[in-house]
């Protein structure tokens, strides 16, 4: 098994909680992490529906029989049994006794607010980073095919065909997922819609266009969007208001948590065809916000990240907090460094005064170094620099 980085934070959860949570999309190593984990806990799917007929039936009866604790895999599936675990946990408050893993926030974060909260940690497992795959003592790939191929561990677990296997997952998604979460009944306009948001991975989310585009309503759309980030398909970064400067554009921006099923989406079929496809620079975008959360989630933390962008055009691509200090990071996916890559920074740094905290640029080459006071880091380095 490939190396998670979520492994530290969940060493840190087995010592102070009684229940673990691990959340994130389907086929991103949830179940695999648990039984590696932990290995001396019985192993439980809710996907076999014996096993979720006795769980809804008998709830009582059916948690008596992992009193020592158990893995429950997909327990969105049977979601009012949290309500009973807890009163077991409160009863005996031993660490690390149940672990439970889901694929949809729907359902599962709300229950488990409402029922553990205060008894549980959570973390949100995405599909590999690319420091997890690709370590110091592997080849660095070509950007290009990193890219179209994402990094959903089946793909590189068992070489499969990226085109082929995320044609299958979004079917499955379609099928599975999307009907368990809203009762659509045109799944083929339910597709048309994720492709449509594909097109504006990057853009600011325009819930009209959307809705003009698909042909349903604005409350539809918005009802849509809110199934993708539950099944985590895509991500909002929200806009920084607290930036300075006038006038700040206040929609989010829209992203894909994985590259290489974005370009599936666009109908891109080789990492040569993306070389030369004008979304190439939202895609390198949307790669670098997700790797960028990726190292939040695998450290157990909140994954708060804003853009900022004022109404004249000024645009910083990332924006964090460290205490009163706020930190830019711009992307761009050419592979020539250019200088005006960082113009924006150097304003938006101007404008925040003595709230700058550090400013970098990740771009697409393959060289560290330092412009105008500004760091630059290549595209395969740009996780670290939260580490900084």
């Amino acid at each position: 098994m490939i190396n998670r980085f979520a492994v530290n934070a969940l060493e840190e959860f087995r010592k102070e909680y009684p229940v673990i949570t691990i959340t994130g999309p389907r086929q991103s190593g949830k179940t695999t992490l648990a039984r590696t984990l932990f290995n001396d806990r019985e192993y439980v799917s809710f996907e076999d529906p014996d096993i979720r007929m006795r769980a809804a039936e008998d709830p009582r009866g059916f948690l008596k029989r992992y009193e020592n604790g158990a893995i429950f895999d997909e327990i969105q599936r049977v979601p009012d049994i949290i309500s009973y675990l807890q009163h077991i946990v409160d009863l005996d408050t031993s660490r690390c006794r149940f672990i439970l893993t889901g694929s949809q926030q729907f359902g599962l974060l709300s229950h488990i607010t409402q029922s553990l909260a205060g008894r549980t940690a959570l973390l949100e497992l995405l599909p590999f980073s690319y420091h997890e795959l690709f370590t110091n003592d592997t080849p660095v790939p070509d950007l290009d095919v990193m890219l179209f191929t994402g990094l959903y561990p089946p793909i590189h677990d068992r070489h499969l065909n990226p085109g082929r296997w995320h044609a299958q997952y979004i079917n499955t998604y379609m099928e599975r997922d999307v009907r368990q979460l809203a009762d659509i009944k045109n799944l083929s306009q339910f597709q048309r819609f994720i492709r449509l948001c594909a097109a504006r991975c990057g853009s600011l989310l325009n819930i009209s266009n959307l809705a003009s585009d698909t042909g349903v309503s604005h409350t539809t759309i918005k009802s849509w969007i809110s199934i993708l980030e539950a099944s985590y398909i895509i991500f909002t970064l929200p806009p920084h208001y607290a930036n300075p400067g006038k006038r700040l554009v206040k929609t989010p921006k829209l992203y894909f948590y994985d590259s290489g099923l974005l370009c599936w989406l666009l109908s891109i079929s080789s990492p040569e065809q993306l070389n030369i496809h004008p979304m190439r620079g939202a895609i390198f975008e949307s790669f670098i916000v997700s790797e960028l959360k990726k190292q939040r989630f695998n450290s157990g933390e909140r994954a708060d990240f804003y853009f900022w962008r004022d109404k004249r055009g000024l645009e910083v691509d990332v924006v964090y907090e460290s205490g009163i200090k706020l930190n830019g990071i711009e992307i761009k996916s050419g592979g020539t460094f250019n200088p005006g890559f960082t113009d924006s920074l150097v304003s938006w740094k101007t404008l925040c005064g003595e709230q700058a905290g550090t400013i970098r640029l990740i771009y697409g080459g393959d060289e560290h170094f330092t412009f105008r006071d500004i760091d630059v880091y290549q595209w395969n380095e740009s996780v670290r620099i939260l580490e900084q």
